[in-house]
């Protein structure tokens, strides 16, 4: 890379100009400070400098492992830029995900190559997602650490989660039945489950459309520790929707999810 561009890459780092990002506050750039090592900060220069981004903004998500940013792509398009933080993750969470996905079987476990496979495969999850009508973000391109998708929003302002929104009863009971089709659909046709699904990783877009994010934990059912995952992930939304009234037990939401497939009597008493 030449000089001028590596400058160029330094100047970035607290102003993102290369990116023309817009810091409003002091809280936006301490964000920015511990998300843009120099080596993401090369990645979204290559995206910006590839047509993918050509303006981003600030934060919309700080989560565990990574940091949403809001951003302007082709055509004015609004975007979401995932950037999944190298220095700061936790290895040991993100292993439990990766191994036994044959996907990734050959992928080294240093954090850097597991942080990369963490993006591609948030990025295979929401493609196999999509592909059997799951309400997912769209994803447009991955690059090592960084992956560039569909905003859920509109005019800069994200649709909010499920957990900060106030429902009547009816949506609620709507959107338990389409929350359960969704599940339905990834394990039957898509072959896989969530693997963190709650009121945390749904938004609520225009009209109560629910869509489900934070796709990077999805496991194939194939993987050892799908089941639990499984029961997890019913026993969230389960239980939180009875505040809407909901009165589906967590063997019936099993059944019509599964159509028991791969899933022993045993098993089936254990979850009542």
């Amino acid at each position: 890379m030449p000089d001028s561009i590596d400058k160029r890459i330094l100047k970035v780092e607290f102003g993102l100009e290369a990116l023309r990002v817009k810091e409003r506050d002091s809280d936006e750039r301490k964000v920015t400070e511990n998300v843009f090592d120099n080596a993401t900060l090369k990645t979204l220069y290559h995206l910006s400098n590839s047509g993918y981004i050509e303006a981003l903004g600030g934060p919309i998500s700080t989560g565990k492992e990574a940091n949403v940013f809001y951003a302007i792509g082709k055509g004015d398009r609004e975007l979401a830029v995932k950037i999944y933080r190298i220095s700061s993750s936790n290895f040991k969470a993100i292993l439990g995900y990766i191994v036994g996905d044959h996907r990734f079987e050959n992928v080294k476990r240093t954090k850097r190559d597991l942080i990369f496979a963490w993006a591609r495969k948030e990025f295979q999850n929401l493609l196999r997602a999509r592909n059997v009508g799951v309400r997912v973000p769209e994803p447009i391109i991955v690059e090592r650490n960084v992956l560039v998708m569909e905003f859920i929003g509109e005019d800069g302002i994200a649709s909010p989660h499920l957990r900060d929104v106030k429902l009547v009863r009816e949506d609620g009971e709507k959107i338990f039945e389409e929350m359960i089709e969704f599940m339905r659909r990834l394990y039957q046709d898509a072959g896989m489950v969530h693997g963190d699904l709650s009121e945390y990783n749904i938004l609520i877009g225009p009209e109560n459309e629910p869509v489900i994010i934070d796709m990077g934990q999805g496991v194939l059912i194939s993987h050892y520790r799908s089941r639990e995952f499984l029961e997890r992930d019913i026993e969230n939304v389960v239980g939180f929707f009875r505040r809407y009234g909901v009165k589906a037990t967590k063997r019936e939401v099993l059944r019509r999810i599964t159509d028991n497939n791969q899933y022993n009597n045993r098993w089936m008493r254990k979850i009542g």
